[in-house]
């Protein structure tokens, strides 16, 4: 039986998120994924990005949920880049780990403006 940190083919949600995210981050309308608080606490006590930073990933009768929190570039078709994501991290999670994704749902969490320095 799986527990919070795997999947049933014993596969970390870590393992997971990587994957997503590394597919999310192709896509060059994505800023970055947004982390929430505990990524952020994550950053402050252990001085390390979480490897999941910006995905949440929760297990149904179906399969996998991935609720994914990224920041767009200004000018974002978000609808078409929503649909873009979803089907990229669909195709990569279920390729290389076998599991089932039941829903992809992005969530913009803000929009990165041309000239905006930010710290990363």
């Amino acid at each position: 039986m799986p527990n919070d940190e795997q999947g049933s083919g014993k596969i970390p949600y870590d393992v997971i998120a990587s994957i997503a995210g590394t597919a999310v981050l192709k896509n060059e309308c994505v800023y970055e994924l947004a982390g929430g608080l505990t990524d952020s606490l994550s950053l402050s006590i252990l001085g390390k990005d979480s490897a999941g930073k910006g995905i949440k990933i929760s297990r149904n009768d179906d399969g996998l949920d991935l609720d994914i929190h990224i920041i767009v570039e200004f000018e974002t078709k978000i609808p078409q880049l929503a649909w873009e994501i979803q089907a990229a991290v669909k195709e990569a999670v279920e390729a290389e780990t076998e599991q089932h994704i039941s829903a992809v749902n992005i969530h913009v969490q803000g929009v990165h403006l041309p000239g905006e320095e930010e710290e990363k």
